[in-house]
């Protein structure tokens, strides 16, 4: 159980580009990271594309006024002239940007965290991932909702034959914010996500699947996909070419098959992220609005509903438990939970102990270069007519 004491000596100098006022996600961040003061204290920022809204947002978030900064290359210069300068950086920006940031963060010696989807293309995350490598930093991607603890239970099961062999594979990540077009040309937050040139070559299966698809992959890391098919669809015409509504198929490697929703347009749904998987011997089923639940059906017998914290469950699930079984936990645990794993993947790869950097399971830059993939061959099956294609 995590108690908030600290799991690295100090607390990392950390600072934010994006996130201000405006931004949708800047908080949820801030909530990660700071939940735990014993892993990072935010001490800088370029909050803002316009500096005079991201000083006084800065400033009203308690960050000093000389380290809000107009931008990030001017954050980077200024604060490798100080001693007590930033060691990390979070990315909290439109898509479009997070490549040149990145980069440039590497480049001035800083660790990064960053938004989904990672980059553009898988050879942008693989030049990265080079030049992390020969840094020496960690390149983390917040995938906020795989912090649920109750995910790690699912992995243990299957590790241990709970459900047998893998059958059937069912993600969904749906809500419907976005059926109508009203918010694509005023509302700050969602226009640059419809903007190719911005978002890149998708809309929801780069914003909301890459989420659930990484879920996937932290519950069933043996899991392989062979082949896939897309078919995606842009209900709101002037979002064309990317999508607003996508179905993906696909076949694993072991003989199982696969099925993955994802749409902003699913009119009056306000939560519908779920994961299904079913097995030779009993399924288990995850949703987002009862996080600290797991339904455990086996076949002929009743269902059982698995409730987070209780000693009934692995060790690897309860190591992230924060609350008590009496007391809800949610999104905000969740971001806790994986920035806390990003301090301590960070202070292992300073301290050069790779062997605990090898055992720590979080969404590092491996898991940004799936998710890009991941996008890239969904639109390479949609864009030839949605075709069953190799997984490449």
């Amino acid at each position: 159980m995590l108690n908030g004491e600290r799991k690295i000596e100090r607390p990392l100098r950390w600072a934010m580009v994006g996130g201000g006022r405006l931004g949708q996600v800047g908080y949820k961040h801030r909530i990660g990271a700071l939940r735990d003061n014993t892993a990072f204290q935010l001490v800088a920022g370029a909050f803002d594309i316009e500096y005079a809204r991201g000083k006084d947002f800065g400033i009203n978030i308690g960050v000093a006024e000389d380290r809000c900064y107009p931008d990030y290359k001017t954050m980077f210069a200024e604060e490798s002239k100080r001693e007590d300068g930033i060691e990390v950086i979070s990315i909290a920006t439109p898509n479009g940007t997070h490549y040149e940031i990145c980069k440039a963060a590497l480049h001035a010696d800083l660790h990064v965290i960053c938004e989904k989807p990672l980059f553009f293309t898988t050879d942008e995350v693989r030049e990265i991932k080079a030049l992390a490598e020969e840094k020496g930093k960690i390149v983390g991607v917040t995938y906020g909702f795989s912090g649920n603890q109750m995910l790690l239970q699912m992995r243990a099961m299957i590790e241990q034959d709970k459900i047998g062999e893998i059958r059937v594979v069912d993600l969904q990540y749906t809500h419907g914010f976005n059926a109508k077009d009203d918010g694509d040309k005023t509302n700050a937050a969602q226009k640059w996500r419809v903007d190719p040139k911005i978002a890149g070559p998708s809309f929801v299966l780069g914003d909301l699947s890459t989420h659930t698809y990484y879920m996937s992959q932290l519950i069933m890391p043996k899991m392989k996909i062979k082949k896939l098919l897309c078919d995606r669809q842009s209900f709101i015409h002037s979002r064309a070419p990317l999508e607003d509504n996508a179905y993906v198929l696909m076949h694993y490697e072991n003989g199982a098959v696969g099925r993955l929703w994802t749409s902003s347009i699913n009119a009056g749904c306000m939560d519908g992220h779920r994961i299904r998987i079913v097995g030779s011997k009993a399924s288990l089923e995850w949703w987002d609005s009862k996080p600290g639940e797991l339904t455990y059906e086996i076949q002929g017998e009743p269902s059982q509903t698995l409730i987070r914290a209780m000693p009934y469950l692995d060790d690897i699930c309860n190591a992230d438990e924060r609350l008590g079984a009496l007391h809800v936990e949610g999104l905000s645990e969740a971001w806790a939970n994986i920035y806390l794993k990003f301090a301590i993947a960070i202070d292992a790869k300073n301290r050069g102990d790779e062997e605990a950097l090898s055992k720590l399971i979080y969404p590092d830059i491996d898991a940004g270069l799936e998710g890009v993939r991941w996008v890239e061959n969904c639109v390479r099956s949609a864009d030839k007519g949605s075709v069953w294609i190799d997984f490449e």
